[in-house]
């Protein structure tokens, strides 16, 4: 055999190594964290050789795949509790919850200046509507009913609710004009530091509940390198800058 033969064969064994080590792991997202896993997922699997497939919707939502059966093997959801009730319940590789990311809720309007730095745009009361993500199924949406209880604006401003189904489409519900302004993550609208257009009311952290998002290994990852390589980099500085990057806390 020559020396180009020889060549061949080595990057021929070396490739078919790589591709022995490559694995796909299938992860379901809260729907409030979709760019920053985009961006968390691309340099994963540049970096590693594997293969991310991902499902977003609202944390509850994604339980209840979880819960018949969906074959999930990492859940990033947009709470605590949810990742708690199911390592509770015996779905998650053991000892595998842990906190990736903090969120924080914004008031936003697409508008430049329709929204003021304090908030006072909803005691003015003066917008047709104002949309919230589904407070049952979707923490953001939650947080924003905790911001409405705490300011006494609940009941009026209850006919003005336009309730997304996650908080995906109640950030399009105020982007496309349907609602003049909503409670959105403010990762949705927020990249290096500002917010990316329009304007917003960063809502403070006293006024609800912290929106603590937890991340598992499903008990169908439990066995899958890939699944705790994606864990791992999430855990490590390229995913902490990402997330940080659009105003999570780390």
């Amino acid at each position: 055999m020559n020396n180009l033969s020889r060549l061949f064969v080595a990057l021929g064994a070396g490739l078919l190594a790589c591709s022995a080590q490559a694995a796909e792991v299938t992860i379901a997202v809260a729907a409030n964290f979709t760019a920053p896993i985009k961006e968390i997922a691309e340099a994963f699997e540049k970096e590693t050789g594997h293969k991310v497939v991902t499902s977003l919707g609202p944390t509850g939502g994604l339980y209840t795949q979880i819960k018949n059966g969906a074959p999930f093997e990492i859940f990033l959801a947009a709470d605590d509790s949810t990742p708690a009730k199911l390592e509770s319940e015996g779905e998650i590789a053991p000892g595998s919850r842990f906190t990736y990311a903090i969120g924080k809720l914004v008031l936003w309007s697409p508008q430049e200046g329709y929204v003021d730095e304090q908030g006072e745009v909803l005691q003015k009361n003066d917008f047709k509507h104002l949309s919230i993500a589904n407070p049952k199924t979707a923490p953001y949406g939650l947080a924003a009913t905790q911001v409405l209880d705490r300011l006494g604006l609940s009941e009026s401003v209850r006919a003005k609710l336009v309730e997304g189904g996650n908080i995906t489409q109640a950030y399009q519900f105020v982007a496309t004009g349907n609602a003049e302004l909503g409670f959105v993550a403010l990762s949705q609208v927020y990249k290096d530091g500002k917010i990316t257009g329009g304007s917003a009311w960063m809502v403070p952290d006293d006024m609800y509940e912290p929106i603590r998002q937890d991340a598992v290994i499903l008990k169908k990852g439990a066995d899958n390198p890939a699944a705790q390589a994606l864990v791992d980099y999430l855990k490590g500085p390229q995913a902490a800058k990402v997330i940080t990057a659009y105003g999570y806390e780390n």
